[in-house]
Formats: C-alpha cells, sequence, structure tokens
C-alpha cells in the first residue's frame, strides 16, 4: 500500500506538470496581441515545414498546370526604328499547390488568404520577347485557397521586341506577340493553359484605355509544344496582340497639306501659257512643297527594312510637281515670239493642229485656230489689196510727175531758158518709191514672223491642254489607286 500510494502521488505529479506545461503552451490561452488570431495560425500551419524550393506536388509524376490569362491595358509606346512594343497589361496566373491545404472549420471557416509571394513556390514562367525590364508595380502577395488554388495577379509594363511592318502607314495594323512559357520545367513538370476561353480571351476590351493613338483590335491565343534537341519538350502558350493606328492626326496634318498643293499645282495649268507668271507659280509650289517635306520628315516612321507607302506617295508628289513645271517650261518656249524663230514643220501641223483637235474633242482650240486662220488670210488680202492701191498711186503720180517735169524742162527751155538738170541726181519721187518698197518687205518679213509665231503659239495651246489632260489623268489615277489600297487597309 505505501509503494502503490507512492507511484500514485508520483503519476499525479507528472499529470499536473503536463497540464501546466499544456496551459502555457497553448497559443489561445495567451491574452497577448496573437489571442484568436486565426489568419496567424492558419499562416503557422501552411508555412509549418513547408519547402517552397521545392515543386508543390505528392506525386513526382504530376505535372503542375498553370493557367495564364492576359488582359492589355494600355499601349504606351510603339518603336518602329528599334521594333519595340512597350505595352502594359494586366497578368494573371493560378496553379494548384498540393501542400497549401486546409480544412477551413479548424479555422473559423476561412477559405482563403493572403500570403507572401517569397514564402510560396512561383512557376518561373517568362516572356520571351522581354528586351527591357519594364517599371512595373511590385505586388509581394498571392492569394491561397484552401483547396490548395494559387491565384498570382499582377500589372506588368512589358517591352518587347515585335515586328513592325510600317508599310500601310498611318493605316497600318502591328500584330506582337508575347510568349510565355517555363524557361527550365519540361512538359512533364509544368503544363500551361488558358484562364478563359479563346473566344472571351479575344473579345475582351473592359480593361483597354482607349484614348491614345492606337486601338486594341483583339487578342489571339495559340498553344504550342516544341522540342530544341528532339529529347525535352516544351509548352507554350503565345498572345499576339493586335493592334490599330488611328490615322485622323495623320491624315489631317500629313495628306490634306499635300493634296491642296496638288490642286493648286493644277489650278495653275489656267494660267495662260504665254505668260511668265505660271513657271514662277510653279516654283513657288515646288518650293513650298520641299518645305512641308522637310517639316513632315521627323513624323514619319524610320526603319532599316523600308519606307511607308505615304514616304512614297510625297516623293510622287514631288515628281509631279517637277514634271508640271518641265512642260510649263516647255510650253512658255513653244509659244514664245522671236524674230528667228524656224517655221513650224509639216507633221507637227497635221498632228497637233489637225489630228488632235479631232482626236482630243478640242473645240475651242480648233475654233481658235481657224478663226487665227480666216483672220490671217483677211489680214493678207487687205495688205496685198493696200499694197496694190498704193502701188498703183505711187505709179499714177510717177507718171504724172514725169509728164510734169518733161513739160518745165520744155517750157524752161523754150520760154525761161532755164539750165537743164543734171543728169546724175534722181528723181524724188523714184526716191519715195524706193522707201515705200523698203518700208513694204519690211511689214512683209515682219508679218511672217508674226505667222510664225502665230502657229507656234496654236501648237503651244495644243499641246497644254494634252499634256494637261494627261497630268490630270495621271494624278487622278495615283489618287484612287492609293485612297483604295488605304481603304481597304483601314476595314481589314
Amino acid at each position: 500500500m505505501r509503494l502503490s500510494s507512492g507511484w500514485t502521488a508520483l503519476l499525479y505529479l507528472l499529470l499536473h506538470g503536463a497540464a501546466t506545461f499544456c496551459t502555457v503552451k497553448k497559443p489561445p490561452s495567451n491574452p497577448g496581441r496573437f489571442a484568436n488570431a486565426t489568419l496567424v495560425r492558419l499562416a503557422d500551419f501552411l508555412s509549418a515545414g513547408y519547402k517552397k524550393g521545392v515543386r508543390p506536388v505528392k506525386d513526382w509524376r504530376t505535372s503542375t498546370i498553370v493557367a495564364i490569362d492576359l488582359m492589355v491595358y494600355s499601349i504606351l509606346s510603339v518603336d518602329e526604328k528599334n521594333q519595340v512594343l512597350t505595352t502594359y497589361v494586366w497578368y494573371r496566373q493560378s496553379w494548384t499547390d498540393e501542400f497549401l491545404v486546409w480544412n477551413p472549420e479548424d479555422f473559423d471557416e476561412v477559405k482563403q488568404v493572403s500570403l507572401p509571394t517569397a514564402n510560396v513556390w512561383v512557376p518561373d514562367i517568362l516572356i520571351n520577347e522581354f528586351v527591357d525590364v519594364g517599371k512595373s508595380p511590385d505586388i509581394p502577395y498571392v492569394y491561397v485557397t484552401h483547396e490548395g488554388l494559387v491565384q498570382n495577379y499582377k500589372p506588368i509594363q512589358v517591352v518587347t521586341a515585335c515586328t513592325l511592318n510600317i508599310y500601310n502607314f498611318p493605316f497600318d495594323v502591328q500584330k506582337c506577340s508575347l510568349t510565355f512559357q517555363s524557361w527550365l520545367h519540361t512538359i512533364d513538370d509544368i503544363n500551361i493553359t488558358l484562364m478563359r476561353s479563346p473566344e472571351k480571351l479575344r473579345d475582351d476590351k473592359s480593361v483597354f484605355m482607349n484614348q491614345g493613338e492606337w486601338e486594341l483590335l483583339h487578342i489571339l491565343s495559340n498553344y504550342k509544344i516544341f522540342s530544341v534537341d528532339n529529347d525535352d519538350y516544351y509548352a507554350e502558350m503565345k498572345f499576339h496582340v493586335v493592334i490599330r493606328r488611328r490615322p485622323l492626326f495623320y491624315t489631317v496634318n500629313l495628306l490634306l497639306p499635300s493634296i491642296f498643293l496638288m490642286v493648286m499645282d493644277i489650278v495653275g495649268f489656267f494660267l495662260p501659257p504665254d505668260s511668265g507668271e505660271r513657271v514662277s507659280f510653279k516654283i513657288t509650289l515646288l518650293l513650298g512643297y520641299s518645305v512641308f517635306l522637310i517639316i513632315v520628315s521627323d513624323t514619319l516612321p524610320a526603319t532599316a527594312i523600308g519606307t511607308p507607302l505615304i514616304g512614297v506617295y510625297f516623293v510622287v508628289c514631288m515628281a509631279l510637281l517637277v514634271i508640271s513645271l518641265t512642260e510649263t517650261v516647255l510650253i512658255v518656249r513653244l509659244v514664245h515670239k522671236q524674230d528667228l524663230q524656224p517655221p513650224v514643220p509639216h507633221w507637227v501641223k497635221y498632228l497637233v493642229l489637225e489630228r488632235a483637235p479631232v482626236l482630243f474633242c478640242i473645240h475651242k482650240k480648233h475654233r481658235f485656230c481657224a478663226r487665227l486662220s480666216s483672220q490671217a488670210s483677211e489680214l493678207d488680202r487687205s495688205k496685198e489689196y493696200n499694197y496694190g492701191t498704193a502701188q498703183c498711186s505711187l505709179h499714177h503720180t510717177c507718171e504724172i510727175g514725169q509728164r510734169l517735169s518733161h513739160q518745165d524742162r520744155e517750157g524752161g527751155m523754150l520760154g525761161l531758158r532755164l539750165a537743164p538738170s543734171r543728169d546724175n541726181t534722181p528723181p524724188v519721187m523714184d526716191n519715195i518709191l524706193q522707201e515705200v518698197t523698203a518700208i513694204r518687205q519690211f511689214l512683209e518679213k515682219r508679218d511672217r514672223c508674226r505667222e510664225i509665231a502665230k502657229e507656234w503659239l496654236q501648237v503651244g495651246y495644243v499641246l497644254d491642254v494634252l499634256l494637261f489632260r494627261v497630268y490630270l489623268v495621271a494624278v487622278i489615277a495615283y489618287s484612287i489607286t492609293l485612297g483604295t489600297l488605304w481603304s481597304v487597309w483601314q476595314v481589314a
């Protein structure tokens, strides 16, 4: 009895000490700042024995499936020269961590909790097109549900390489890719899938800032498995971000001024070709267009692999202005009056003055040429009549003068006995006749020069109309072609 009572006392002391120790170590009975802190107990429970450096699966043959999602928030910049696209996206990824599971009933029905990202395992999924580290905000937490689902949501400023095609500028549509893949783990360890369906992902523009230069059309997704050495296979998810430039700014500041200058160049053809004002006007337009190209040169995108079509358009417009100036110089040279100008060749008269007005329906010029010819013939007839009358009157006067001089000489010799005039002195009427003949020859020569100048003037007017129509057709065809191409690109 004495021995059993001793063992009983010893057992009592041990039980009392254990009860006291458990009472001291139990967190809920602690009246400190962590009393009844369910989240603290849950965090201690989840971090107890957790290894963040090990892929969180109980069976190593099980692949961790990472679901990702992408939403474009803004297009920050598009650098055509360096072929770089800067975007701001909302990136979401989720996976199942088999070691972060608990029973909500044991923790006051807590079904999800935020944990530091540095304390949990995170997949090494990166973007292949990264060329620079963007200024992305640091989100240090992830959400974990009681079933082990880890949600890692964060905004990212993405600076990626992109092949930009600026040929259709300013109606260009760019397609840039963002490829997400695990840099190290094969498909046996990490596989990638979409968090949403491709249809919902394609048409989702709920968070896009639609106020900048670029407009988001859609986001396409493509899943692919590839291998580098035909031994290890990797999974990748590629997002194609399709954006389109808004062309209104460039249309107002680039296209419209160029169109106005070309219209003024066409209007300049209505100036008379025989005046020097058209040449001055064309030169002024050419100078103004050169200054315009210098101003807009900084606005056009510059790349080493190609030239935008609008740059070709400006060059062609400059070439058209030069051609217009050349045509004006040629016409002015034809219609300019010169004394030593050769006559118009017969084949030029036939082709330009006879056939061209009929073929190209130049009715006004044809009537103008006929009227000039009729006026010239009437002028010739009037001159011949006047010259003939003057010649007859001069001959009649000369005969009268000769008779009078003969009678005077006879009367002087018989009645007055005056000395006769010397034989080497020419009569006054002969000198007058010679002067009138010289004047007539000069007037005939001047009239022939005027007729030649009129013929060249007629040729110049007809050629001016023909070249103007050819120039106008070329400008209209060129404008329709560019307008059609740009309309197709804008709708596409």
